[in-house]
């Protein structure tokens, strides 16, 4: 399962045995013998080309498929293991994929072009593995792919983010806008807990509901302390998480509310049964709540059905947090400033490690977004005067998270013949 999370070498990965036929030894005493035992070997060997070819057709179309046909390069033609998440931003003029001004699922605030930036060289940058290439994003194929199936994605507006995005994205392969529609006709709003977008023509939809911690939040218990007014009850997943049981791609996040700001500074402590852990850690609760979350998964979920995805901590790049000042420049980091891990992914890569009932993927995005400080909302949201160094620009980053995404996909379900 750890394995997963390194590189699609683990998701395609195959036991290829050798077919070997053994010679049959015969006794070459006349002419006639000889003349048969030659034929034998032909037709013999005629039909082990065969077989061999046939059976190899027969394991790999899913790899073919998937990183042959999705896209224009081979993936892992070097038989090496690729890390897709270790390389570096490289420019491409056939980006952005999408305009967000022409998508209705993507909200006013993350579509910066719309919102007055002047400059477009974010747009412009293609994430490049190492030893390898992400797929090229093929709409016509992600959308057969997607034919009949039930797209989750749970977290915080990060999440959100990354669902507007792959909306954006399928929506450039529809020619009936209309036929794409939220289910209960609700608008984007940053604290409604469910919005599901339908692609009736493909009979699919893709989800999100809105679970910042993942877990329970509750008010505070009776008995406690006047400061606290609400807990985070880390031994009980979020009570609707029984809406995200009965789906083809479930997909989380959780970090961005784990800090004390918007924990301790607005009264919300951690409860773990009847009990209040008032001296409890962020790092320690956010580990128990992970937990909790993967007894979940290998309890509820059935791995022949849902495949699971999490993918770790986004990074800001604010110049002071404090005062709220953002600094967006105008090219990636050539290096990432800082850590460029985050105590959440370890824990969410610590904890899945030890998972063995479920296939968990983990989404290494932390260090390839640490990268790109040009790409964040900045002053170009919805509301001006309140910058934002947080979430990002779409197009732009989480569309890259989404080609990977994409791209296990496919290495999943194998490629559609359009």
């Amino acid at each position: 399962m750890i394995g997963k999370m390194s590189g699609f070498n683990r998701s395609v990965s195959l036991n290829r045995r050798a077919l070997s036929f053994g010679s049959p030894r015969i006794n070459r005493t006349t002419t006639w013998v000889s003349k048969w035992f030659r034929l034998f070997v032909v037709v013999g060997s005629v039909f082990s080309f065969i077989f061999a070819v046939g059976g190899y057709v027969h394991v790999l179309p899913n790899l073919t498929q998937a990183f042959h046909g999705y896209g224009a390069s081979n993936f892992d033609a070097s038989n090496d293991a690729c890390n897709v998440f270790d390389g570096s931003w490289v420019v491409d003029n056939r980006y952005p994929l999408y305009n967000a001004s022409e998508c209705p699922f993507a909200e006013q605030g993350f579509n910066c072009l719309g919102n007055g930036r002047l400059d477009k060289d974010y747009l412009k940058w293609r994430w490049k593995p190492k030893n390898c290439d992400i797929p090229r994003f093929n709409v016509g194929s992600a959308l057969e792919m997607l034919r009949g199936r039930r797209v989750v994605f749970v977290g915080d507006s990060m999440s959100r983010s990354q669902w507007e995005s792959l909306i954006c994205l399928l929506m450039t392969g529809v020619e009936d806008k209309k036929s794409v529609y939220e289910v209960n006709g609700n608008k984007i709003t940053k604290q409604i807990r469910f919005l599901g977008v339908r692609f009736s023509s493909f009979n699919f939809t893709v989800e999100f509901f809105r679970s910042v911690f993942l877990v329970q939040h509750n008010w505070a218990p009776r008995y406690g302390p006047k400061r606290v007014r609400s807990t985070l009850k880390l031994d009980k997943l979020d009570d609707i998480s029984n809406e995200w049981i009965d789906s083809d791609v479930l997909l989380f996040n959780s970090g961005q509310w784990w800090v004390p700001g918007k924990l301790f500074g607005t009264g919300c402590y951690f409860q773990v049964g009847n009990s209040l852990k008032l001296g409890m850690t962020i790092a320690s609760a956010f580990r128990t709540a992970v937990e909790t979350w993967s007894s979940w998964v290998e309890t509820m979920i059935n791995p022949n059905r849902t495949h699971i995805f999490f993918r770790t901590f986004e990074p800001s790049h604010w110049s002071n947090l404090t005062l709220r000042i953002c600094n967006v420049t105008q090219q990636p980091l050539s290096e990432i400033q800082g850590s460029q891990k985050s105590a959440f992914s370890d824990t969410v890569l610590d904890v899945v490690k030890n998972m063995t009932v479920v296939p968990v993927t983990v989404l290494q995005i932390t260090s390839m977004s640490a990268l790109r400080s040009d790409a964040h909302v900045g002053d170009w949201n919805d509301k001006p005067s309140v910058s934002d160094c947080s979430h990002w620009c779409l197009p732009g980053v989480p569309d890259v998270w989404n080609e990977i995404l994409l791209s296990y996909l496919f290495a999943y379900y194998g490629h559609p013949r359009l």
